[in-house]
């Protein structure tokens, strides 16, 4: 089912609200976490959400991922997604950790480049 204009406004709001509000609470608890964002194609919506978690070095990333921590994100997540009303099937397929390291490397810290590139490997 196509989404209108008016109904992929109202999904957005929701998931931003929600998703700042799992990103404070990570900024607090989670070393070396520094922001998140996420990317959405709303003819395949919610499939194609992504939320991205991003971490100051691939060092912290890693840290983090070695010590269980990104089951703390995952929960964050779907808390997130169930306050803003979006359903997915597998929160974990629909989440991806990400350095500034990687992107400046990679993209040359051009985060709209590195997001669009990781949605076409995506579909």
């Amino acid at each position: 089912m196509l989404l209108s204009k008016r109904d992929q406004a109202q999904i957005e709001r929701r998931l931003i609200a929600a998703l700042s509000k799992a990103c404070e609470t990570a900024k607090a608890e989670i070393e070396g976490f520094s922001w998140l964002t996420h990317d959405v194609d709303y003819e395949r919506f919610p499939s194609s959400l992504m939320i991205v978690w991003v971490f100051d070095t691939d060092a912290s990333r890693d840290e983090v991922l070695a010590n269980g921590q990104d089951k703390r994100m995952l929960e964050l997540t779907t808390l997130a997604l169930s306050e803003a009303n979006v359903h997915v099937n597998q929160v974990s397929a629909n989440v991806h950790f990400d350095t500034e390291e990687q992107c400046q490397r990679s993209n040359a810290g051009d985060w709209r480049q590195r997001l669009t590139r990781t949605r076409s490997t995506r579909s």
